[in-house]
């Protein structure tokens, strides 16, 4: 056996083993799914993420809460109807889905929401973020038993010069004068703070607003700049230094779910239409227990037939197709719970069609390997002229669909059919995987079999199918 032949087998039986371990064990230590970087740090976890129509979720159902006498934009709708649902993916939900019901009426599923009041204050609410300057006969002391106690402060912002003098006339005004505003902001996002690790949410502006923050800050040292969320103060930090960045951090009693949801507000910013709650409420399975439960009994029921009929046609050539189906079926589940992929019934059906055409690279593969023995070849070489020669064959059919997915996603991302992105993405990542398993695992299997029992079989060629 080559060394080359064998280092492949040990890697891909490592291979196996994180695989097993990451889809079948469901206790995972902390330190492993922190290493989940791409996922929000809230949900980062190996569990399957299933679909609203598998497990049930939220149903809220927002209606457009406009002035008397003021009409209804279709285009408003539209926009935010995008900013609602850039809200709650930003929150690390899953598959969500966000579509306009009549003309006045939006409806937001969520599956698998564990926190309703959270998703619900996320989606409704915006948070008016305010840089502002306390008035001078506003001491330290007085700041913080507004921070305390919580209670709002009245801010320049929105004010025309007009109210801005009336107010500041009169003697027992405390009015906050708006240096900045959240629409300055190009970004937000949860970090933690260095020392306390305690989340903080970090903001960058835009360009020409950090020239200005930069500027400000340079000629107010040693001053106070309050920090202003809804008409309450978060803190009031002193200008120690000069902030050319145009970064800064928004410091405040946060925990991870709360410094998530400011972030996101901010981002996203204000929806051009007031929407409110109308209704929401918790919804079961479309599908139903007996649906699922049959559906996933089917695609047992496939696979089974499928790794029968590979053993009992071609034999130790299928036994080692079989084996690399195995590896090619818990790489799919693997990868499900590592991006994560929400797994709807669609998608399911896009996984049981990638394991077709994965047996149909194998079949081609096989069937040339049987016309090179019949014409005299000896096994190694007709097991590398197999797998050559039927090669171009298994890739032209996997990319064109890789095509065919690429083209399901993009209208599918168009028209908000989350359930075609689903079977897309499903499909596309069982074809890609498709390429390994085929291919480089079962003609590794096979290039071990023929090595180590190469003389064997080529006494006893029925066990190959002839």
């Amino acid at each position: 056996m080559e060394r080359r032949t064998l280092v492949s087998f040990v890697l891909i039986l490592l291979l196996t083993a994180v695989a097993v371990y990451g889809v079948v064990s469901q206790q995972h230590p902390a330190w492993l799914t922190n290493l989940l970087f791409w996922q929000p740090e809230a949900t980062r976890n190996l569990d399957f993420q299933l679909g609203l129509d598998l497990q049930g979720g939220l149903q809220v159902l927002m209606v457009a809460d406009l002035p008397a006498g003021q009409t209804l934009d279709s285009q408003a709708m539209e926009t935010a109807r995008r900013i609602v649902e850039k809200r709650v993916n930003a929150l690390g939900l899953t598959e969500p889905v966000v579509q306009i019901q009549g003309a006045e009426r939006i409806v937001v599923e969520i599956p698998g929401i564990e926190n309703p009041a959270q998703a619900v204050d996320t989606i409704r609410e915006t948070a008016l973020l305010e840089f502002v300057e306390p008035p001078a006969n506003v001491t330290l002391e007085m700041i913080y038993a507004l921070e305390s106690a919580q209670i709002p402060i009245s801010t320049t912002y929105g004010m025309t010069e007009e109210a801005i003098q009336a107010q500041s006339a009169m003697t027992d005004s405390m009015l906050f004068k708006t240096v900045m505003t959240g629409a300055d902001l190009a970004n937000a996002f949860v970090t933690r703070e260095s020392q306390t690790s305690q989340p903080v949410v970090a903001i960058e502006f835009q360009s020409e607003a950090a020239d200005f923050f930069a500027e400000y800050t340079s000629t107010h040292l040693g001053k106070n700049l309050c920090i202003v969320l809804d008409k309450q103060i978060i803190s009031c930090p002193r200008i120690d230094s000069a902030i050319p960045s145009g970064q800064a951090t928004i410091q405040g009693n946060f925990n991870y779910e709360s410094a998530s949801q400011l972030a996101v507000q901010l981002q996203y910013g204000a929806l051009p239409i007031p929407l409110k709650i109308e209704s929401y409420k918790a919804i079961g399975p479309s599908l139903g227990a007996i649906s699922v439960e049959k559906s996933v009994r089917a695609g047992i029921v496939g696979l089974v037939v499928v790794f029968l009929f590979m053993l009992i046609y071609y034999r130790l050539n299928g036994l080692a197709a079989d084996l690399a189906l195995g590896l090619y079926v818990l790489l799919n589940l693997l990868l499900y719970k590592l991006i994560p992929v929400t797994l709807t019934l669609p998608g399911i059906a896009g996984f049981l069609l990638s394991v077709g055409m994965a047996v149909d690279a194998n079949i081609l593969v096989f069937e040339r390997m049987k016309e090179e023995l019949r014409h005299g070849r000896s096994l190694a070489r007709a097991a590398e002229a197999g797998f050559s020669r039927a090669w171009t064959s298994v890739r032209d059919s996997n990319l064109a669909t890789l095509l065919t997915c690429l083209i399901l996603f993009i209208f599918g991302n168009a028209f908000a059919a989350s359930l075609v992105k689903g079977f897309a993405i499903t499909l596309a990542l069982g074809t890609l995987i498709n390429l390994f398993t085929a291919i480089v695992v079962t003609r590794t299997l096979i290039r071990v079999a023929f090595g180590s029992l190469g003389d064997w079989i080529q006494q006893h060629l029925w066990v190959l199918g002839l």
